[in-house]
């Protein structure tokens, strides 16, 4: 048999992609130990490739196969397998074979707060952590294990595919390459796309070591402030009020956003230099170098909602979803700045519920009302705005937005230049520490 499972093993290699191999290996590690999973594995393959009677005669004589087996697999199940034809079976088989060897992978070991350097330390978060030294293999298989930081990588992980699919959507129905009236919107389905997968690596591969979760950490924030970008392109391009169209705000509204980004990316990466001998002054430092240009992004939105009455202030449908927008924003400000609610109860949100996770998910459904919303006012308002303001010309939204991209990988290359050369051991320790204080992320 061992010899009919490898060369099974080869023809699964020949015709499907080792990631999707190395997924449905990570899959049947965390469900199962090394052990039940070679017997569980064994058992469904008798299962699909053998006839249904032949896979119970086996498994009534093997007690063990029975137990874990019987977990997974219903007496109802084997009349669903017996109805497949021989080659459905061939090929469901070829699926779930995979070398011994390979189901004795061992997930990382995971340790508490005072096991880990500080700089890995989380507001209450007193378990789950990944090993401080962990390699890029490790970092991945993490994320298929439960962790204090699952949670984090996959609800930024998944929003990914959700607005790559709305793009690639929109791509059918917009002209995105001839249409300049569209080139803001596509810019900022770009950056929507980019700044949660971005986040979402920079949380799988921090714990490399204390000078990658530094660099991992300062392309998640340069990916956010490009998206406070974006959304100065749409509001800009969408949103300004009817009286405030081709107005000295409107005219530099993006180019003065472009700059914003700089002083976001700058702040927020100069501030994780101070977290850990002056951590209230680093976490103030982070938080106004993303609400300031938060506040300026909404400056016309503030105007339209709070201000404005009248026939020129643009009360469509897309208000609503503006409103549920800045809501959203609000939590996010709100758990990024309280830690609740592991700071009622530490230790008991290290896996599920603590802020962090909540601030993803505020973020990610905040956002899909914002997408809403500037699709909403594009549509309603192109007649009016493609009548009394210029198009966007190819500098004014590509052309800034490399100029920015450029520019923030500058600023993050520089702080990575000076993170190299920093010698204080508090930043770049790589020993374990037993103290008590935690950092404030």
């Amino acid at each position: 048999m061992r010899p009919f499972l490898h060369s099974g093993f080869q023809a699964l290699r020949a015709q499907f992609s080792p990631v999707l191999r190395l997924i449905y290996l990570f899959c049947v590690a965390v469900l199962f130990s090394a052990d039940q999973a070679q017997r569980v594995i064994g058992a469904l393959y008798n299962m699909i490739a053998l006839r249904p009677e032949v896979w119970a005669q086996q498994v009534s004589a093997d007690s063990d196969v029975r137990k874990e087996a019987s977990k997974e697999v219903s007496d109802a199940t084997l009349g669903v397998w017996a109805l497949f034809c021989d080659g459905w079976r061939a090929w469901i088989a070829r699926m779930l074979l995979l070398e011994p060897k390979m189901l004795t992978i061992k997930l990382p070991e995971l340790l508490n707060v005072h096991q880990v350097p500080r700089v890995f330390w989380e507001h209450g978060i007193m378990s789950g952590y990944r090993h401080p030294k962990s390699s890029a293999l490790d970092c991945i298989i993490s994320s298929f294990q439960l962790t204090n930081e699952t949670v984090n990588i996959w609800t930024h992980f998944l929003p990914t595919w959700y607005f790559l699919w709305r793009l690639l959507v929109l791509s059918h129905s917009l002209d995105f390459f001839t249409d300049a009236y569209n080139w803001p919107l596509l810019v900022y389905m770009l950056v929507i796309c980019i700044y949660p997968f971005t986040s979402s690596c920079a949380h799988t591969f921090s714990s490399m070591s204390p000078r990658a979760c530094h660099i991992c950490y300062f392309f998640d924030y340069g990916a956010l402030s490009l998206y406070s970008l974006g959304c100065a392109f749409t509001y800009g391009a969408y949103t300004m009020p009817d009286r405030w169209v081709n107005s000295t705000l409107h005219r530099y509204f993006v180019p003065v956003a472009a700059f914003n980004s700089f002083i976001c990316t700058g702040l927020s990466c100069y501030s994780r230099f101070l977290e850990l001998e002056c951590p209230q002054m680093s976490k103030n430092l982070r938080m106004a170098a993303f609400v300031y240009p938060f506040i300026f992004d909404n400056i016309p939105l503030f105007y339209r909602i709070l201000l404005c009455f009248g026939e020129d202030c643009n009360s469509n449908m897309a208000i609503s979803s503006y409103i549920y927008h800045l809501f959203c924003a609000l939590l996010t400000v709100f758990l990024f700045a309280s830690h609740f609610p592991e700071r009622l109860a530490p230790g008991r949100f290290d896996y599920f519920g603590h802020s962090h996770q909540l601030f993803h998910i505020c973020a990610v459904v905040g956002t899909h009302f914002q997408m809403e919303a500037v699709l909403a006012d594009m549509n309603l308002r192109q007649p009016w705005l493609t009548a009394n303001t210029p198009l966007p010309t190819t500098f004014g939204t590509l052309g800034i937005m490399i100029i920015a991209v450029l520019g923030n990988l500058l600023l993050i290359g520089g702080f990575t230049t000076f993170l190299q050369s920093f010698t204080t051991d508090l930043m770049l320790q790589s020993n374990i520490h037993e103290g008590t204080k935690e950092k404030e992320h």
